[in-house]
Parts: C-alpha cells; sequence; structure tokens
C-alpha cells in the first residue's frame, strides 16, 4: 500500500509537471544568466536614458544584469534586424520607440523586419512629446519668429532628426505653417542636438530628455512643445496649439518587444518585471528628471497599441506629405 500511495505520487507529480510545469519552471527560473535590451539609438538619447534606468529595476529584483547595447542608426533598423534574428530565449530584447514599431511602416518602401510578425510584445514604457529647440543665441524667442523668418527665406533653413519621430514633426510643423526648410538626416538626436548648439542647423524638434540639460545649461532655448498640454520639463513653454498652429499634436513612446517565438511565460514575466520596476520611488524619481512620463501595459495591450499606432502614424505621414523613402 505504501509503495502504491509512492507510486501515485509520483505519478501525480509527473502530470503536474506536463500541465503547470514548462511555465512554473520557466517563470521559476528564469532569468539565469544576464540579459541584453538592444537599444535602438544612440547612447545619450531619451530612449537610451529610459531604457538604462529599467534596465537597473530589472537588476535589483533579479540580480542578474541587464546589459544595454545601442545599436542606433539608420532610423532604429539596425537594432530591430538584430532583436529579430536573436535567439527566441528571453535574453535579447529591443528597446525602442515609435519610430521603428509605427512610423518606419509608412515612411519606408520596405523594412529589414517586420514590426507585428518578428517580434512578441512585452510592455509599453513611456509615453512623450517633443520640443521644438533653437540655439539660445538665436533671434528666434518664439515660434512666431521661426515662422516668419520661415516665410521670408523659403527653404533658406534646415532642421535636423534623429528618428522618424523627430523627421515627421519638423514635417508637420513645415507643412502647417505652409512653409520650407531642408531635411538633414542624424543618426541620433544628440548628434543632431550638438550641431544645433554648434549653428549648423537651424531648429530641430528633440526628445524631452537629451533637451533639458543643453536648455538648463543655457545653449539651447526651447520654443514649444508637441503635445497638447505643457510639459513638467519646460513649464513655462507653451505648446504649438498655444502657439498658433491649432490642433498640432505629436507624441511618441517607447517599449520592449522579444523576438518572435520567445516563450509565453518569460514574455509575462519580463512584462511584469518592468511594470514592477516603474512602480519604484527611484525609477519614478529618474524617469520624472529625463522628462518621461511612465506608461505600463500587458504584452497584449502592447499588441493592440501597436496596431492603433501604426494606423495613427500612417495618417499623419500622408497628411505631412512625406514620400516614402
Amino acid at each position: 500500500m505504501v509503495l502504491l500511495r509512492s507510486l501515485l505520487g509520483v505519478a501525480g507529480s509527473l502530470l503536474a509537471a506536463v500541465v503547470l510545469g514548462p511555465a512554473q519552471a520557466a517563470d521559476a527560473s528564469y532569468p539565469a544568466k544576464p540579459i541584453r535590451f538592444i537599444v535602438a539609438f544612440p547612447a545619450g538619447s531619451g530612449t537610451d536614458t529610459v531604457a538604462r534606468v529599467m534596465a537597473k529595476t530589472v537588476t535589483d529584483q533579479t540580480g542578474q544584469p541587464v546589459v544595454v547595447d545601442n545599436r542606433g542608426g539608420a532610423n532604429g533598423f539596425i537594432a530591430s534586424q538584430a532583436v529579430a534574428t536573436a535567439a527566441p530565449d528571453g535574453y535579447t530584447f529591443l528597446f525602442t520607440t515609435s519610430t521603428t514599431h509605427a512610423a518606419n511602416a509608412a515612411m519606408f518602401k520596405s523594412l529589414p523586419y517586420d514590426p507585428i510578425k518578428d517580434f512578441e510584445p512585452v510592455s509599453l514604457v513611456t509615453k512623450n512629446g517633443l520640443v521644438l529647440l533653437v540655439r539660445s543665441d538665436s533671434r528666434y524667442r518664439k515660434v512666431e519668429d521661426l515662422i516668419a523668418d520661415m516665410k521670408s527665406r523659403p527653404g533658406k533653413l534646415n532642421f535636423g532628426a534623429g528618428s522618424a519621430s523627430t523627421q515627421v514633426a519638423g514635417e508637420m510643423f513645415k507643412m502647417g505653417t505652409h512653409t520650407d526648410a531642408v531635411y538633414v538626416p542624424y543618426k541620433g538626436m544628440p548628434q543632431a542636438l550638438t550641431d544645433l548648439v554648434a549653428g549648423q542647423i537651424d531648429f530641430a524638434f528633440s526628445d524631452i530628455n537629451p533637451a533639458v540639460p543643453l536648455v538648463e545649461q543655457g545653449k539651447l532655448r526651447a520654443l514649444a512643445v508637441t503635445t497638447l498640454r505643457r510639459h513638467p520639463a519646460f513649464k513655462p513653454v507653451p505648446t504649438l496649439d498655444e502657439a498658433g498652429l491649432k490642433g498640432f499634436e505629436l507624441s511618441t513612446w517607447s517599449a520592449v518587444f522579444a523576438p518572435a517565438g520567445t516563450p509565453a511565460p518569460i514574455v509575462e514575466k519580463m512584462s511584469r518585471l518592468l511594470r514592477q520596476g516603474q512602480q519604484t520611488r527611484e525609477a519614478q524619481e529618474q524617469l520624472e528628471r529625463s522628462g518621461a512620463e511612465g506608461a505600463t501595459g500587458s504584452p497584449e495591450a502592447l499588441r493592440g497599441f501597436v496596431k492603433s499606432e501604426s494606423e495613427k502614424w500612417a495618417r499623419v505621414i500622408e497628411v505631412a506629405g512625406i514620400p516614402r523613402q
């Protein structure tokens, strides 16, 4: 009888392992080694700053190092392709933005990755606007000054952009003001802002985070933000809507994705780690200082969000008259 009970117990354990084991085992043992966040933009960019904040929260919760690997350039193509072809084992993730997973599909005739089929959505991380910047010693003290000069000298001014999102903002601005300016592409916004400070370009729309220290140091002047509400990092700065471009609104976001085929339990656990990490006071303070607005969501919620955002950006890009490259 004792032997029978022992055999039944073993059988029950094996059955439980078959029914529940894989998910529980993956959740319990993961992560067992360092994780890599491949960031679609250069070091010093807003995306990079947020990625480093969130990487630390994952390390704090799991004890495993999270390596931030910047693969900037080509509108996020390089990083996206690297993750799309990585092993789906839960140790490589893409930390990216609306550029790679919403705007690019509408801006390019073909992509070296499929933003839907090649990835498993993990979690939304931030939502944010952009800021219109000029040199601090520029004669443009408000948006109206810049618009007036652009109208008086069609096609003579230039603007820099380091992503599809910042390029779209510039094109929308041109369209909304019935002006023209030359687009100058950069590998990322830090490089564009360096040239803006040096006077190589006339204006730029930037992520909030890399702009904050340059404005605080008196190197750049913020003229307006692209959201319908003023941004906490630039409280005295008007929105473009307030500056006369009625209805002008453009927001960006950052999120984490895994290679397609990554086991659901691992995706769910990383999503949970990111969401829990955002709730810590340290992360909230760091995100606030960076100018980012925290946002969370389940993998399924992110999947639906990406779909709706792709449709929105396609409409924005069409209205802005940006031809596919």
